[in-house]
């Protein structure tokens, strides 16, 4: 049966990716984000019925009002949602002392303003109808503390809570949310890193299976957390990590 399913961050490397395989699927999709030619570049491979794309920033109450009102007014209400977009915050957030205060701003609005935002809007609809999932990209960060991440690290930290606080209110209702916590992952945000080989070494040294993990491995990942056979799984962080966490 087809789902409206809403992914932020949807415009690129991880939320694209989601946004391709659901409707691929045969879902319908909301993809959400500020990068206005990512998402133009995505509406050409939607069909009419099949995909709407809202720009706006997550981290705004009145965008995300917007969103999940187009989205309920074009394809219905939402079934599903891929809390994705997120941000470390740029190379000036780095230890507590070190971040600024616009940066702190900024990584708090991004990672948990706007899962809190989009959580706090679909949930009624959820609890009425008695069904619902909610998938949050966390990290690993959100389990172990990522040096010079301060900020990154305490949002990730977040919505874990924030994951288990809807499972503790919400799980009479039929509704499921998981957080998923990726390891590295080679995306656009860390190509750079990556394509050094003496950079990509030194990430590589800390992960037992010697891997880095890709943008499809976190896809398949949320499939499975978003299937009918992940019914049990509420109010969990599971990691995907290479064995990072191991060490």
């Amino acid at each position: 049966m087809s789902r409206v399913v809403l992914v932020t961050g949807a415009a690129s490397g991880i939320g694209l990716g989601l946004a391709e395989h659901f409707l691929g699927a045969g879902d319908r999709v909301v993809a959400f984000d500020r990068d206005a030619e990512g998402l133009g570049k995505l509406a050409r491979k939607g069909r009419d019925g099949t995909l709407v794309t809202v720009i706006g920033d997550v981290g705004a109450a009145a965008d995300v009002e917007a969103c999940v009102a187009e989205a309920e007014r074009r394809l219905g209400p939402v079934d599903l949602l891929i809390n994705n977009a997120g941000t470390t915050g740029g190379p000036k957030a780095t230890t507590v002392h070190e971040t600024s205060v616009a940066d702190l701003d900024l990584v708090l609005s991004v990672n948990i303003r706007g899962p809190f935002l989009m959580c706090r809007r679909v949930l009624p609809s959820m609890a009425a109808r008695g069904r619902g999932i909610i998938v949050n990209i966390a990290s690993v960060a959100g389990l172990v503390a990522f040096p010079g991440r301060a900020a990154y690290s305490v949002t990730k930290g977040a919505i874990i809570q924030l994951t288990r606080s809807i499972t503790v209110d919400y799980g009479r209702h039929g509704i499921r949310a998981v957080s998923l916590c990726p390891g590295m992952i080679d995306t656009p945000l860390t190509h750079w890193r990556l394509s050094d080989p003496a950079l990509r070494e030194e990430v590589l040294a800390r992960i037992p299976q010697r891997a880095i993990g890709s943008i499809a491995d976190v896809v398949a990942a949320v499939k499975f957390l978003a299937s009918d056979e992940a019914a049990y799984f509420n109010g969990g962080a599971v990691p995907m990590d290479g064995g990072y966490l191991a060490i």
